[in-house]
C-alpha cells in the first residue's frame, strides 16, 4: 500500500499517512468548504490500509488546532475505522492526541474520543 500526502492548504490539514511506517498524521486545521469530497479518499484510503493489516501496531498522531463540526463528523468515522481494526487487535492503535496546553476544546474532544472509542489506546500530550 502507498503512502499518502496531502499538503496543507488555508482551510485543509496536512494527511501524512505513512503506511509503509505505520505512522499517520493528521495536522493543521480542518474547516474545508466540501469537508465530505475532502475527506472520502483518505477514509477510503485509510479502510483499505486496515483491511490489510492483519494485527500490526499502528500510531495516529492528531495535531489538530481547529476543526469545524463537518469535519467533526468526519473525523469521528475515521475514529470508528481505527476503533474497528483495534478492537479486533487489542493494544494495536496509539492515538498521539497533541494539544496546546491552554486549548480545553481540543484536549475536551480528545477525552471524549477515548471515551467513546475504548479500543483505541490513548495518549494526551501538552505542547507549549
Amino acid at each position: 500500500m502507498s503512502d499518502l500526502f496531502i499538503a496543507a492548504s488555508s482551510d485543509t490539514p496536512e494527511i501524512d499517512f505513512q503506511f509503509s511506517n505505520k505512522t499517520l498524521t493528521i495536522s493543521g486545521e480542518a474547516y474545508p468548504e466540501n469537508g465530505v469530497e475532502f475527506f472520502r479518499p483518505i477514509l477510503k484510503n485509510l479502510q483499505s490500509h486496515l483491511n490489510s493489516m492483519s494485527g500490526e501496531q499502528l500510531e495516529f498522531n492528531f495535531k489538530l488546532t481547529y476543526f469545524n463540526s463537518v469535519s467533526t463528523k468526519i473525523l469521528y468515522s475515521m475514529f470508528e475505522l481505527l476503533n474497528e481494526y483495534a478492537k479486533n487487535n487489542p493494544n494495536c492503535v496509539l492515538l498521539n492526541w497533541f494539544h496546546d496546553e491552554e486549548d480545553d476544546m481540543i484536549l475536551s474532544f480528545g477525552l471524549d474520543i477515548q471515551e467513546d472509542f475504548t479500543w483505541i489506546d490513548f495518549s494526551a500530550i501538552a505542547i507549549s
